[in-house]
């Protein structure tokens, strides 16, 4: 896994949403110019602290983002916009996510198994930087540390302590 940094696509639109978004209330997530197929797609991704992003909150945003999009047209191919939330289990693919997640539960999963056997890291998030992920299994055990190369994906992971114990001892 390599920590994905915005294209300059992404990152105007970045700059459009944001605004947007700060005076809704609102975090810009991530936003995603991606081909699916022949078609693509502009995805922003929504998350609030306090509440879950609702679908109110993803047409108070469309709305006006729509209409700068129209009238700017920063995309020159034709693509369909998509708001939405993040997701409670969302992917962390930017240095942002990682660090705004730090001492949060999450879920990773290796593209081969550890020397233990073991393909998923559950735990808490202690940090992650361009080469290395390491995740607090357990509070009565020791962090893990893997290569970031080794990792197929991060999410966040709505465990408890008796999950992670058990796939700890996996």
């Amino acid at each position: 896994m390599k920590i994905k940094k915005f294209g300059s696509t992404e990152s105007r639109i970045y700059g459009m949403v944001k605004p947007i978004a700060d005076e809704l209330g609102l975090i810009v997530w991530d936003v995603r110019f991606e081909k699916e197929g022949a078609l693509w797609y502009l995805r922003v991704l929504l998350d609030h602290m306090d509440r879950a992003v609702t679908i109110a909150d993803c047409e108070a945003v469309t709305r006006p983002l729509n209409k700068l999009l129209d009238d700017s047209d920063p995309i020159p191919q034709s693509y369909t916009l998509e708001v939405g939330s993040a997701g409670l289990e969302r992917e962390l693919i930017r240095e942002t996510h990682f660090d705004a997640c730090e001492g949060s539960r999450v879920r990773a999963r290796m593209i081969r198994p550890l020397e233990d056997g073991t393909k998923e890291l559950l735990g808490t998030l202690v940090s992650c930087d361009r080469e290395n992920l390491t995740v607090q299994p357990g509070t009565d055990s020791e962090p893990v540390t893997v290569p970031l190369s080794g990792v197929a994906f991060v999410r966040l992971a709505d465990l408890d302590e008796d999950e992670v114990r058990k796939a700890a001892a996996e």
